[in-house]
């Protein structure tokens, strides 16, 4: 078992094997949850969580079905556009 001290600022140094084990790095951030056995560290999730409504995009779409040429048509002409407007 690893031991650290907490310092006059509150801070804690996790030992180099801890953050190896998780592979966290610098700047890595953690939830802090107390529990009754102590402290739990975890880390944040990247994503705040959502809904399937929210990302699935175009399911709701009722329009006129669209074949995969023509949507990798309307892809490239989005993406030129991108291209040209970044310019």
């Amino acid at each position: 078992m690893e031991t650290t001290r907490l310092s006059s600022k509150g801070q804690v140094v996790l030992p180099r094997a801890v953050r190896s084990a998780k592979a966290w790095r610098p700047g890595q951030e953690l939830v802090v949850e107390v529990t009754a056995e102590g402290v739990l560290l975890k880390p944040l999730k990247p994503f705040a969580p959502t809904r399937l409504e929210d990302v699935v995009g175009c399911v709701g779409y009722t329009g006129p079905r669209r074949s995969i040429e023509e949507m990798d048509e309307g892809l490239a002409a989005a993406v030129s556009a991108e291209s040209r407007r970044r310019k």
